[in-house]
Order: C-alpha cells, then structure tokens, then sequence
C-alpha cells in the first residue's frame, strides 16, 4: 500500500478523545489531525514523538490531515510505527493478491467487507471452486513493550471477541477461518497475546484455537511511501 501522497513530518503535542491529536508542523503551525485508532496506542502517543501525515484532498473534511506514522525506539533504534487501522485489510488483501501471504495462497476469488455471522462483516473472504470458503479476520498490531514481541491488544476488544467467536462458528459450518494479526512494527519477531490488558480476549483466542480457528501474523516493511507485508512471523500466544 502506498500512500496517495507525501507524508508530512509533524510534532506530537498530544493524542485525546481518541480520535484527535494537536501536532505541530514543520513550519510551526500547530493544527488538530484524525486519528483513525481507537485502542489505547499505548506506548506511541509520547509527546514530542516525530510522526508523519497524510493530507486529504476532500475540501469538506473538517480535519485535512490524518496521522499516519510515528517514530518510536523500542530499544533497537528509532523505526516506523503504522499507527492508521483503516490500513491493515488493503495491506493484507493486497498481499494475498499478489502471493505474498504463503498460508492464504491459491484462492480464485478474494471479497472484503462480506456479512457474516451476528450482523458482521468479514474482512477478506476468499473463495475458490472445490474448495471452504475461508474466513479472514484482520487485526492491527502495533504495541511493543519488549524488544521483537508485538503484542494485541493494547485496550478491551470485546468486538475482537466477538470476531473469534464468529470464527469458530464458521469452521464449526464446515468453513476455513484465520485470524491475521498485521504488525505494522518492522522488528517484531513474533506476536504475543497481552493477556494482562484483555484476559478475555486471550481466553476467546485459546477457545478459538481449539474450534479450529488458525492465526498468522505477518511483519511490515514501513517508509514514508508507503506500508506492505515483509513476512510472517510466529504467533507466541
């Protein structure tokens, strides 16, 4: 996935009701973005962290830019962080698209955004003919608080709950299901459950894996060009 257009560099003053954040520009301008997350974002939102934005060519947005990327040292060295959620199901898809995803591969058909289960929508559903259909579920990671082990999720998820209850129905219909963990963190070297933050996901996970539910994680390769999948690196659980 490349980003329409340049990313600006900016200053973090500080991210609140969750969806905004105060930057300051490179110019000095101070300016209020969107923040298309709705977790905690724990451990990004220091202020003074550089971030990167993307600016909106829609005249009638009320806020032009949205934040994209930050800069965080995770005890490695500064690196990229894709802090955007509305991102995650394009980079996925396109990965799959493109054969990229090597457990996902050798579909015909891939959907997004297909009703499913108690009024949801899947985030990929792939199709061929002979074959399940397969159930993909895309969830976005991006918090690290030890070196090289992401971690999900950074606040209560009950709706990532209520996904891998309705992954575990599909396979009991007969279907294929997986869970995607995207880490838009390019060092992590395995994905883990933050079971401490949402014990309840964690015990849906476990109960998920044993109805036959798969899961993935795949590492990102970040730029100010732009975010796509490197490869996959190990579920911790």
């Amino acid at each position: 996935m490349r980003f329409p257009s340049p990313v600006v560099p900016a200053m973090l003053k500080r991210r609140y009701k969750r969806f905004l954040a105060d930057v300051v520009l490179a110019d000095g301008t101070e300016t209020t973005v969107h923040v298309a997350n709705p977790g905690s974002m724990l451990g990004l939102v220091e202020p003074g962290s550089r971030v990167w934005l993307s600016k909106s060519d829609n005249p009638n947005r009320k806020l032009g830019y949205s934040w994209e990327l930050v800069e965080v040292d995770f005890g490695r060295g500064p690196e990229l962080v894709g802090v955007n959620t509305g991102h995650p199901n394009r980079i996925v898809a396109e990965a799959i698209a493109a054969g990229r995803v090597r457990e996902l591969a050798g579909y015909a058909r891939l959907r997004r955004e297909v009703r499913y289960g108690k009024a949801s929508r899947v985030d990929i559903l792939l199709e061929d003919d002979g074959r399940p259909p397969c159930y993909v579920e895309v969830k976005n990671v991006h918090m690290m608080r030890e070196p090289g082990r992401a971690e999900f999720p950074d606040s209560v998820t009950a709706r990532g709950t209520k996904h891998l209850q309705e992954l575990s129905a599909e396979v009991g219909r007969g279907a294929r299901a997986v869970m995607v963990f995207l880490v838009q963190i390019g060092s992590a070297e395995g994905v883990a459950l933050a079971r401490d933050i949402d014990p309840g996901y964690g015990a849906a996970f476990d109960r998920s894996q044993v109805a036959g539910v798969e899961a993935i994680a795949l590492a990102c390769r970040l730029s100010t060009e732009g975010i796509e999948v490197e490869k996959s690196i190990p579920v911790l659980g």
